[in-house]
């Protein structure tokens, strides 16, 4: 900063001058102490490296050259959009962990809701007779009972119930089984799908596994989330096959036969839900993860598991109206 003149009429400085009088030196006022430009009675002989300013220890933050007062790092910060797109670039599994807590948050709602022990031991409670599926339900507001005398308790035509089955488990056991197969597959194709559409070959295979139950299931009520991770599963291997990959020489292949086994000789599964979901997620896979050497038209990978869902709902709507 400048220094000041010396004050009009001052005779001498009071300084030693080199070669004679001290009279003549314009040095000879005293600089006024800098101060900060945030606390003005605060002395400080530091300065901002970006602007200049003078600035005490406690405005200034350390910077990569120097130090820089409070103004200039909060200038230098991006705005709360591309801190945003930063934070999300950072989350590669995004969709898959927000699915996971949407389930798990379902779950911890339905034992708050209902306080039943039954929703930990894997028995129907009010919640599964509300949100879960089964075609008797959406086609007359009744469910057979093991005296094979419907039970009336709602109205006909909850289409709701096509998706929210898919958030809604039947004990712990079941609830865990699915958030793992979730969790392991969910990274390998939300990175390569994206998002977007990640969520609706979710959605797609959800819908699908729903479609299956009204196929193929008959009578008791369906809940869970397999649908849409047996979706995951298949799509997963369509997406080796598609590139050149036998799918069952890996672990992928392996686990959907295995678990394909389990649901045709294990009772209690909901076959129509796996199955469903399984040829939902393959077909929107087979045009989704096409190869490199062989790409699809971007807007493609979109209309399909768009056209899978939609067919899905308006299969299922026929089926329960013809029933």
């Amino acid at each position: 900063m400048p220094l000041p003149p010396p004050p009009p009429g001052s005779g001498s400085s009071g300084l030693p001058q080199p070669g004679g009088s001290s009279a003549s030196n314009p040095l000879g006022a005293p600089a006024a102490p800098a101060t900060c430009y945030r606390h003005p009675n605060t002395e400080t002989g530091r300065r901002c490296t970006r602007c200049g300013k003078s600035a005490c220890n406690r405005c200034l933050t350390t910077a990569a050259i120097g130090s820089h007062c409070l103004d200039c790092a909060k200038a230098a910060q991006p705005d709360l959009k591309t801190r945003a797109k930063f934070w999300s670039a950072g989350q590669p599994n995004l969709i898959t962990m927000v699915l996971i807590g949407m389930n798990v948050a379902v779950f911890i709602g339905v034992l708050l809701w209902t306080r039943d022990s039954d929703a930990l031991a894997g028995r129907s409670t009010e919640a599964h007779f509300d949100f879960g599926l089964a075609k008797s339900i959406l086609a007359d507001g009744t469910l057979p009972s093991t005296r094979g005398v419907p039970i009336q308790f709602t109205e006909p035509g909850e289409w709701y119930r096509l998706v929210t089955s898919g958030f809604m488990h039947f004990g712990i056991i079941h609830i865990a089984l699915n958030m793992y197969f979730l969790y392991v597959l969910g990274p390998l194709l939300e990175t390569p799908l994206g998002r977007v559409r990640f969520v609706m070959l979710y959605v797609a295979s959800l819908l699908g596994g729903s479609l299956g139950v009204l196929i193929l299931d008959q009578g008791g009520l369906t809940a869970g989330a397999s649908g849409a991770v047996f979706g995951l599963m298949s799509a997963a291997a369509v997406g080796l096959w598609r590139r050149g990959v036998n799918p069952f020489s890996t672990s992928i292949g392996t686990t959907l036969l295995l678990n394909l086994f389990l649901t045709f000789f294990i009772g209690g599964i909901s076959i129509g839900g796996h199955v469903g979901g399984a040829i939902a997620g393959a077909l929107c896979a087979t045009v989704m993860l096409a190869p490199g050497h062989k790409p699809m038209k971007a807007w493609a990978t979109y209309a399909t598991p768009a056209a899978v869902a939609l067919i899905s709902v308006v299969l299922s709507v026929l089926i329960v109206n013809a029933a």
